[in-house]
């Protein structure tokens, strides 16, 4: 971490001298020198600013860009100090741009302030610098952007917003995980079960392992110059079957095994009866995701991306504009993203035909129920010697997640008993309990 303090200081001494260089030629100072471009020194290493620059390639303009909107987040009067030294007695300096924030006392960067810094009053650069702010990667991964302002005042005069998320990680080095809210209504989700802990068929296990392969090799394939132009660069998959199959599960375990996040979408905070506000909220997702590595994970997406209907009303026309929005949306979103909806048959078949694979979640056959209560069964506890599990598995018709909450209910009976055994009793007891729990019928 000092590595990387040193440098932050190092580039926020750079951006001092940019700028001194800059009011020097303004107020004839320069001693006919004219304005150049101090050097950048930062020191070689592994912190995460050295890395980013040489990731991105960033051009020395860029790298200005970059730093004139960090400089307030760690000297709020770094701007106001400098600027002091050419006016002493203070006064409005309108050519720097800037603007004040409701609790920030200090002057805000605007697009106005980049293009005094870099271009001064020579229009070709300033334009160039207006350039910048809409073609940089700094703003195509969403790591900088221009304060989007009302009609009629000037496009620059809009605040530089620098991503919370990337700041953090320049300061701390470590990610920042976007808060679940109104803003970001996702939740981060994990697990500690591993893929031996899956039951599945052989066919629904080789069709995962398809998606495995996607992730695994995808930006080599993107590498090629031809398929590069014709494949788009994300991947979108449906999940389909009964609930409690492993679907959930599996979107978590495909972001394990590759050091990826997965966020479930909360659909209660995405659907909005408001004319709008439905692909208004989901943007907040995909805005965020972008350029993240992400997976995103929408359960129960019939809610989002069910069937059109016959236009009847302004509502139908509405609610099928909603989703053309949604199926441009997931096919422009360049990472994994999973579907999930207990029938396929819900579906938009403009939706099915956009995904690269559908997978079938059975529900478990014998076999794969009694391997279930095998791998489910706690390893603190015998098994009662009268509890014959492919018995149970070929009468009782369960899924995984039910073969789950039976166990944690036998379980904590035998505890609450000091018992050394997984009773039979409770067993078919918890069963009993899930079947009414599903309104089922069942017979011992």
């Amino acid at each position: 971490m000092q590595n990387n303090y040193d440098n932050i200081n190092k580039a926020l001494d750079f951006l001092r001298q940019l700028v001194t260089n800059r009011l020097d030629v303004f107020f004839n100072k320069d001693e006919g020198r004219g304005f150049v471009y101090p050097e950048a020194n930062l020191m070689p290493g592994d912190d995460f600013l050295s890395n980013f620059l040489a990731d991105k390639k960033l051009s020395l303009e860029e790298f200005a860009l970059l730093l004139i909107a960090v400089a307030p987040h760690i000297y709020p009067n770094l701007f106001e100090n400098i600027i002091q030294q050419y006016l002493p007695q203070g006064g409005d300096f309108a050519e720097m741009g800037g603007v004040k924030g409701t609790n920030y006392r200090g002057m805000l960067p605007t697009g106005e302030t980049a293009q005094f810094i870099l271009g001064g009053n020579d229009f070709a650069r300033r334009m160039q610098v207006q350039r910048l702010l809409q073609d940089s990667i700094l703003v195509k991964e969403s790591v900088l952007t221009l304060e989007s302002l009302k009609e009629g005042e000037p496009v620059m005069s809009g605040k530089l917003i620098l991503s919370e998320e990337w700041l953090n990680k320049v300061l701390t080095g470590e990610e920042l995980a976007p808060k679940f809210g109104g803003e970001f209504p996702a939740k981060k989700i994990t697990t500690n079960m591993a893929w031996d802990d899956l039951v599945l068929n052989a066919y629904t296990h080789s069709i995962i392992n398809d998606i495995k392969t996607w992730l695994q090799h995808n930006n080599a394939v993107m590498q090629d110059t031809v398929l590069q132009r014709k494949i788009k660069p994300g991947y979108r998959v449906l999940f389909h079957g009964p609930p409690g199959t492993g679907k959930t599960l599996t979107a978590t375990l495909l972001g394990k095994q590759f050091n990826r996040d997965v966020y479930r979408v909360d659909l209660s905070q995405i659907v909005s009866k408001y004319i709008g506000e439905t692909e208004k909220n989901l943007e907040k997702v995909f805005y965020k995701a972008i350029n993240k590595d992400w997976v995103l994970f929408f359960d129960e997406a019939d809610a989002l991306f069910g069937k059109r209907t016959n236009v009847q009303n302004s509502h139908d026309r509405y609610a099928n504009q909603e989703v053309s929005y949604l199926l441009q949306r997931i096919e422009d979103f360049p990472g994994l993203l999973i579907l999930a909806s207990n029938f396929k048959s819900n579906m938009d078949e403009a939706f099915l035909r956009r995904f690269q694979t559908v997978v079938h979640f059975a529900a478990p056959n014998v076999i794969e129920r009694t391997r279930l209560w095998e791998k489910t069964l706690p390893a603190s506890l015998k098994a009662e010697p009268s509890l014959n599990l492919p018995e149970i598995s070929e009468k009782y018709e369960l899924t995984g997640a039910s073969i789950l909450n039976i166990v944690h209910y036998a379980t904590l009976q035998s505890i609450s008993k000091a018992d050394e055994y997984i009773r039979r009793a409770d067993i078919l007891e918890g069963i009993k309990r899930e079947f009414r729990k599903e309104e089922k019928t069942i017979s011992f």
